[in-house]
């Protein structure tokens, strides 16, 4: 009668394994996101609901919760497993006698060593059979699934995908956004599918396979990768070649939208650039229901996610409903919500509340997209509490016992400036973008100053504020002069042809800060 207790890191198949044990045996169960809010009152209701029905309960992130509670939560658990040992029908579960069913299971995953994280107590440990994952078979599974998704040449392009993914991890430089496991490789895989099906007639089978893993990879590299990444695809795949396509009519919106808003520069390459960074970020959250935009601050997160609001917007013409929330801003008690230890009242978080709101039915006849952003940093403090909304279950699992499922219109966007304090888990359920300042350089922030400044017509701005197209075109030139040379010297130490230290006394912490 004892439960079993997958130990291992992210993206192993942990939960994964419960699940399918689960129908193996056609028996239902029930995914859990344990957090620190969880105490022996909410444990003890949720075993009670679990033994009445005789369903599985799988406890994910098990170690989460604190060691005090976890010493009650064992005498619990070992109460329901002497019941069934001794075929009893009722079971003692805080101080009320319920029906036990004997088909009743309970399973915990572990992820250990992260930070959150504590020892299970020696009396918990003995009520579980220990299981280790083992490192996935990963050309296996990609086989499998390539087959699955139609492909022919399943095994040879099964082993291609497989050793780019190891060549990319041991090469490219580490970062803390960089993910080249079984989660990624899925994504990439469920992209090759939709790719396949689209182009059957059009592209043969390994272009159809570069162009997915090139799509899903690149959005994610840091300037510097970018080369070696390309150079690894064209030794793996000689030859071919395959030229970004597709999303014409959302790329004229994007255009359109960033012409409107004066973020049109000079410099045709940096826009293009830009604009493709968008449809990136699109393609991403088509892929995967989490996404994160990572890098330094300057680089323009907030203005690829915004246009793409509002491009998506004007091109599928749906409303478009878009909620930003500062995690760090308050506790993970006013975030999720709290149980009162003695009433057992529940008060809503800010985060439950937007969460339930923006997963209702959609009442207008016209379609809506939803989307919630977590603008600031990201830590195993309060993000790990929404690793079930991030992987496959797509369930929000609160302490009252309240379960809230992510609907196919409502997706979830991370704008952080890095990953620094996340964990592997979380790194992994998430499709990133990251936006390199060193792509848009500090000129389309001067020339958007200068084209806000331009006189339009009958303008309402107040005529001392406006800037005469002469004025503009000698403020450009003596930009062109002064500028740049001088950000070589401060930042770089590059003065003329000679090479020197940077500037020590300098405080700005980016070019842009100095520009602004």
């Amino acid at each position: 009668y004892l439960g079993g207790a997958p130990a291992g890191p992210a993206g192993t198949g942990k939960t994964e394994t419960v699940k399918d044990l689960a129908k193996g045996v056609g028996n239902k169960y029930v995914v859990m996101n344990c957090g620190e809010g969880l105490d022996y009152r909410a444990m003890g209701t949720i075993f009670s609901g679990l033994s009445q029905t005789g369903f599985w309960g799988c406890f994910d992130e098990f170690n989460r919760i604190n060691p005090a509670v976890l010493s009650v939560v064992a005498s619990q658990i070992k109460s329901i497993q002497t019941c069934l040992s001794l075929k009893k029908d009722t079971v003692n579960l805080l101080e009320t006698d319920m029906r036990l069913i004997k088909t009743v299971g309970i399973f915990v995953t572990m992820n250990p060593g992260y930070a959150g994280r504590s020892e299970l107590p020696d009396n918990l440990k003995a009520l579980f059979r220990p299981v280790t994952m083992v490192v996935p078979d990963m050309a296996l599974i990609c086989e499998i699934m390539l087959m699955s998704e139609g492909f022919n040449g399943a095994r040879v392009l099964a082993k291609k995908m497989t050793r780019l993914y190891q060549l990319a991890s041991e090469q490219l430089s580490k970062q803390y956004h960089y993910d080249f496991k079984l989660r990624a490789l899925k994504a990439v895989l469920v992209m090759a599918g939709r790719l396949k099906r689209a182009y059957q007639k059009t592209l043969a089978e390994d272009v159809v396979l570069m162009r997915a893993l090139r799509d899903i990879n690149m959005p994610k590299f840091v300037f510097e990768d970018v080369p070696l990444f390309r150079g690894l695809i064209q030794d793996l795949f000689p030859g071919l070649q395959c030229d970004r396509v597709g999303y014409a009519d959302l790329k004229e919106c994007v255009v359109k939208d960033l012409e409107k808003n004066k973020m049109r520069h000079s410099n045709e390459a940096d826009f293009d650039q830009q604009v493709d960074k968008i449809i990136q970020l699109f393609e991403t959250m088509d892929t995967r229901h989490t996404t994160m935009v990572v890098g330094p601050t300057g680089g323009g997160k907030s203005v690829v996610i915004n246009t793409l609001n509002r491009s998506l917007g004007a091109w599928k013409d749906a409303k478009m409903v878009m909620s930003v929330i500062n995690a760090k801003a308050i506790t993970v008690n006013e975030l999720y919500g709290v149980l009162d230890p003695v009433s057992r009242d529940w008060t809503d978080g800010l985060l439950s509340k937007i969460f339930r709101e923006m997963n209702e039915e959609v009442t207008g006849k016209k379609a809506e997209i939803r989307w919630i952003v977590f603008d600031g940093d990201v830590d195993a403090e309060w993000v790990e509490n929404m690793n079930s909304v991030m992987d496959d279950n797509k369930l929000l699992t609160l302490t009252n016992g309240e379960r809230i499922s992510l609907k196919k219109n409502c997706l979830l966007l991370f704008e952080v400036g890095d990953l620094h304090y996340a964990s592997p888990a979380t790194v992994s359920r998430c499709g990133m973008v990251y936006v390199d300042p060193k792509n848009l350089g500090y000129l389309p922030f001067f020339e958007r100053w200068c084209n806000k400044k331009m006189p339009e017509g009958e303008t309402k701005v107040e005529s001392d504020q406006l800037l005469g197209e002469e004025l503009v075109e000698s403020l450009m030139e003596l930009y062109k002069k002064y500028v740049p040379p001088l950000m070589d010297l401060i930042y770089e130490g590059v003065y003329q042809d000679e090479i020197m230290p940077p500037l020590q006394q300098v405080t700005a912490k980016t070019n842009l800060n100095l520009i602004q």
